[in-house]
Parts: C-alpha cells; structure tokens; sequence
C-alpha cells in the first residue's frame, strides 16, 4: 500500500500539481496516481460538486412532492 507521499497532489492556492503532500492539508486534494489526474482536479472537482447539486435538488423535489 502507498502513502500519500507516494502520489500526487494538486494545490489549490497555486494551481500546481505537487509529487507528495507537500503543502498544508487545506490546500492540496487528491491523492492522484499520476500526474495528469492531478492536474485535471479542478474539472473532476466541478463535476463533483455538479453532480452533488442536480443529486440534492432531486432528493429536494422528491421531497416536496411527497408533502403534497
């Protein structure tokens, strides 16, 4: 098993791709395998946080439409 020294990181206050958790927690999200997942963070992030949103509205919408 690896650590988190052993993959990649991706820093959000510098928008740089860093090789073990290099930077203060709060600022880096992965761990990546490789490089390029790393640095495509921000758009699996995006998509994420998409994904959560339309997931919330329709348990929202279900929600309302059971108080009917």
């Amino acid at each position: 098993m690896s650590t988190g020294d052993e993959k990649y990181w991706y820093n959000l206050a510098t928008g740089q791709v860093e090789f073990g958790m290099i930077s203060p927690s709060v600022d880096r999200v992965g761990p990546f395998d490789t490089e390029a997942e790393a640095a495509n963070a921000p758009a699996l992030l995006r998509e994420r946080a998409r994904a959560w949103a339309d997931e919330d509205a329709a348990e929202d919408a279900a929600k309302g439409q059971d108080a009917e």
